[in-house]
């Protein structure tokens, strides 16, 4: 039982670095997202949900305000990581490697920290943000 407050801060701190890591490699996300929202083959409602997402967190209208610290901007980043996390996942490997300049590595790396940017919230918030992005 002691362990577990252990736990909690190593997963916090696992997924810190990988937000750090994913901003290292922004150069090379811009360029991917710029060509997968040009590419056809990529399915329009998820380019539709992205770039909703992305023009609410441009917004000051939110679900949790900014004033609130911490989870003010979370919250942004968790619905940007769930659109770009269903995007990337429904353009398929070929696509996204087509159109990724960097390593191979560096590109599956970033969309596993997509995927792990969701454990810096708490669960209640979590739900909450899930269940209002799937309407």
């Amino acid at each position: 039982m002691r362990d577990f407050p252990r736990r909690r801060r190593r997963r916090r701190r696992s997924a810190v670095s990988e937000a750090r890591s994913l901003l290292r490699e922004l150069p090379n996300l811009l360029k991917l997202l710029y060509r997968l929202i040009r590419d056809v083959r990529v399915p329009r409602v998820d380019k539709l949900l992205f770039g909703f997402v992305v023009a609410y967190v441009l917004t000051p209208a939110d679900l949790l305000p900014d004033f609130l610290g911490y989870l003010g901007v979370v919250d942004d980043l968790y619905l940007v990581a769930l659109a770009l996390g269903r995007l990337l996942a429904r353009a398929g490997d070929d696509v996204l490697l087509e159109h990724w300049d960097g390593n191979p590595h560096a590109l599956g790396y970033l969309i596993e920290g997509v995927d792990q940017l969701g454990d810096m919230l708490p669960g209640p918030v979590r739900r909450i943000l899930r269940a209002s992005a799937e309407e």
